[in-house]
């Protein structure tokens, strides 16, 4: 069902403008489409019907709170989205959401631009504009300079580069701690009343104060040029941020220190300004290495895009672009659909599995509608292109990345209210200098009173609360098998009501293997069977052939395609069993053979009874059991009689009732799965499981989960490509490490040792993180509270509040840097 046309949009009801589409998801409906007396519109399968019955439209003010959840998080979309086109852009220099107003105004504003939606998260600008206007090659322009440099998706994302902090960090440190050495040495002692090293009223004085004045104009132009960047653009974009008040802490003691040199005066605060750009970079060294696990390259499904077809007529290779609605291309094994159509000539198993996530393949005859985008496996297909010459592929791809690029960065709370703190700072600052002033005391107090008030208040704590404490998580929980990819997953976990499960990759093992054999004589029928099978490429065929080299008849084995050329050594290189490939046949319900002077029949077993081979009643009982059970029996015979039966199937994995059943503790379970039938209702009656969807196409996984969304927060762990829209739609996203690179690039949360009892760890670890968050966060906004009246009433003086702030610093650090405990974790 992947290859119907997706073009059309869905209603925020659920709603559809053309009754020929699914109610739900938007898909083409068949010719007669799926409907029930009891829910109202039409559908394109059962499980959009299913979907509709439980969870009905978005009801207006439901809608309206979904649409505000989604607008908090970004994913918003332009009200005219047909109008113009979309690109996307990677752009490399962004570090806080101020980048993101400062570039969407920025590309904004020219003419032609209808929409910008910039990223931080993800590196990601998406522009909607009009080709008529504005050419597409001249949008990276208006999106580079001012430390930006933005580039064209599939030339591939700039990577977030640390190494370039690093540097930053690594000079400004050599030459700060030369600059506290010879204050250490030269000024230090002066200010506790002993007696100066250097004579600074002298040429060694002045040696020593031109030498901390050089140094620290290089960390302060060089380390620092980052956080004086992010100041002028806070400024051009009329968003104050803690950059611009970093920037004038750091400025303002500089200036004050160089004109005090001046003057001929030692009271110097340059170790001030080195202290405040250093502890400040540092934080931001942490955070952009956290950054660069949140952003992720769609690499695979990119890199899977298809580029040439191959013209049925005459066998040539012309670009995707060229082929026009109608076209017949030509698609041999092993080889990928182009693009979405139906079939004409031929029948194949085609592999839907990048697609739908759904191991099982589907056999494809004349008029049944393929998926641009899936994989040939067994035979050549002659494809007639459909109207809309687009892939199912691509299209995924496509609203992935606009879910991505709508999602801004996560807003930490001190960014949040930077645009209060900031001006309410220099207001206060301002203000103490000015009465200073008024009240006679001259304008040195005034300006080292102000200057007091910024270095106390400069927001280093504040800066460092989150990302450090984040770190801490992160280490915790990659100790644990799990990756953190966006820091929402500790901000949202907590919040958490519902977790959907996807069935295939998540609660099973995701690929086909053989679950049993049965039959008097197990090893001669699975030896026959594989030989033949060996001559097959259908995933199937590859499950028997794999578990044969094992030669354990009854345990099931591993991923099938591991023991493939074992079994053909077994056919082609003169074993017992060899098969003639020149008399192998293939049809598209099972394969055949002469072994041994038999002709052996493998596959359906409706094709053995055509055949002529009987099937007895403890065989019909077994492959009846088989289906029930959702997985597929294969028929073995030779000599007029089926001999046995192989069960092939894609088995639970054996921890996921454990799983499910800690999960259910705290949240409703929900399980959410494209099979139909057998395969989907085992989970029904599992404890824990609230809810089961069934048949649920991959264009509608992704609306099913807003529709959850109207009961309160739902996270989605998935593991297919096909999940990907899903994980990224959820409020919180967590992919198994077994998965594709798209569903990690999607999810917040990878679990790389592919265990799914690691979920419940996902939430736990999240909680405990986000408390120490909030202690950090609790104790620098305590600290500022006292510290900055302080500062206003003369309590301290610039290098006691450089010492308050560095202490205040420290602590956020040793506070993020406590391992989290096992009572911590349990949230």
């Amino acid at each position: 069902m992947g290859a119907e046309d997706t073009g059309g949009s869905t209603a925020s009801d659920g709603s559809t403008a053309d009754e020929s589409r699914c109610r739900l998801c938007g898909l083409s409906t068949p010719a007669t489409p799926i409907t029930a007396p009891d829910v109202e519109g039409e559908f394109c399968c059962r499980g959009c019907l299913e979907v509709q019955r439980s969870l009905g439209d978005l009801e207006e003010a439901e809608a309206e709170a979904v649409r505000e959840a989604i607008d908090d998080d970004g994913t918003t979309t332009p009200d005219d989205a047909d109008a113009g086109e979309s690109a996307f852009f990677s752009v490399e220099g962004m570090h806080c959401t101020t980048c993101e107003a400062f570039l969407e105004g920025r590309a904004g504003a020219e003419d032609g631009v209808h929409t910008v939606e910039a990223s931080y998260a993800t590196d990601t600008v998406r522009v909607q504009y009009d080709p008529d206007t504005v050419d597409e090659e001249r949008l990276p322009e208006l999106l580079s300079g001012y430390g930006y440099t933005a580039g064209r998706r599939e030339d591939g994302r700039p990577r977030e580069d640390t190494s370039e902090t690093a540097k930053f960090l690594v000079g400004g440190g050599l030459f700060g701690m030369m600059v506290m050495m010879w204050y250490a040495l030269f000024l230090y002692p002066t200010y506790f009343g002993y007696r100066p090293l250097a004579d600074f009223g002298g040429y060694d004085g002045l040696y020593v104060l031109a030498n901390i004045w050089l140094m620290t104009t290089f960390v302060l132009f060089y380390t620092g040029w980052p956080i004086l960047r992010g100041a002028v653009v806070s400024l051009r974009a009329g968003v104050p941020n803690m950059d611009l008040l970093v920037a004038l802490a750091a400025c303002s003691a500089y200036a004050y220190s160089t004109l005090a040199m001046g003057l001929g005066r030692t009271d110097l605060y340059f170790d001030v300004t080195v202290a405040i750009i250093l502890v400040v970079t540092g934080g931001n060294y942490y955070e952009s290495k956290i950054k660069q696990r949140a952003v992720g390259r769609l690499s695979e499904l990119t890199e899977q895009a298809i580029e040439d077809a191959r013209l049925a007529s005459s066998g040539e290779t012309v670009p995707v672009d060229e082929v026009a609605p109608g076209d017949r291309l030509l698609v041999r094994p092993g080889e990928r659909v182009p693009l979405d159509g139906e079939v004409r000539e031929g029948s194949a198993a085609v592999d839907e599995s990048l697609i739908t996530g759904e191991s099982k393949p589907v056999s494809k005859r004349p008029g049944d509608p393929v998926a641009g985008g899936t994989t040939v496996t067994d035979a050549p297909l002659v494809v007639a292109v459909d109207d809309t010459a687009t892939s199912t592929l691509d299209r995924l791809v496509e609203l992935l990345w606009e879910i991505q690029s709508s999602t801004p960065g996560i807003q930490r709370l001190a960014d949040r209210l930077a645009t209060v703190f900031v001006p309410l700072v220099i207001l206060v600052a301002a203000a103490v200098a000015g009465w200073t002033l008024v009240s006679g005391g001259g304008v040195t107090a005034a300006m080292l009173l102000g200057l007091t008030v910024l270095i106390v208040s400069c927001p280093c704590a504040l800066g460092l609360a989150t990302p450090l404490a984040i770190a801490a998580g992160i280490r915790t929980a990659t100790d644990r098998g799990i990756i953190v990819t966006a820091e929402a997953v500790f901000e949202d976990a907590s919040d958490i009501g519902t977790v959907v499960l996807d069935k295939t990759g998540t609660l099973t093992e995701g690929s086909m293997s053989v679950v049993s054999v049965h039959a008097s004589a197990p090893e001669d029928v699975l030896a026959r069977a594989a030989a033949v099978e060996s001559l097959s490429e259908h995933p199937i065929a590859a499950a028997i052939v794999d578990h044969a080299g094992k030669g354990e008849p009854n345990r099931p084995g591993g991923t099938a395609a591991d023991g493939a050329s074992d079994a053909e050594k077994t056919a082609t290189d003169g074993g017992s069993m060899a098969v003639d490939p020149g008399e192998f046949d293939r049809t598209p319900r099972g394969v055949s053979a002469p072994i041994e002077g038999a002709q052996t029949v493998v596959g359906h077993p409706d094709l053995l009874r055509e055949r002529g081979l009987t099937i007895d009643d403890d065989q019909n009982a077994l492959i009846a059991d088989a289906r029930a059970d959702g997985d597929v029996p294969v028929a073995v015979g030779w000599d007029g009689r089926t001999r046995g039966i192989i069960v092939v199937g894609d088995t639970p994995r054996t921890e996921w009732r454990e799983a499910v059943g800690t999960l259910s503790r705290e949240r409703s379970v929900v399980v959410l799965t494209g099979d139909e039938g057998a395969a989907a209702d085992r989970f029904r009656t599992v404890e824990g499981v609230s809810e089961v969807f069934a048949g649920v196409p991959p264009e509608a996984k992704a609306e099913t989960i807003r529709r959850l969304r109207t009961r309160g927060p739902v996270a989605m762990v998935g593991d297919g490509s096909n999940d990907a829209p899903a994980l990224a739609a959820a409020d919180l996203g967590i992919a198994l490490g077994s998965g594709t690179q798209l569903a990690s690039d999607a999810a917040d949360a990878v679990i790389v040792d592919d265990d799914l009892r690691s979920v419940a760890d996902t939430f736990r670890i999240a909680e405990g993180t986000n408390g120490r968050i909030k202690q950090n966060l609790g104790w620098a906004f305590l600290y500022n509270g006292l510290a900055i009246p302080m500062a206003a009433l003369g309590l301290l003086n610039p290098l006691l509040a450089a010492v308050a702030m560095a202490a205040s610093s420290t602590l956020v650090v040793a506070n993020s840097s406590r391992s989290l405990g096992p009572f911590e974790t349990d949230g």
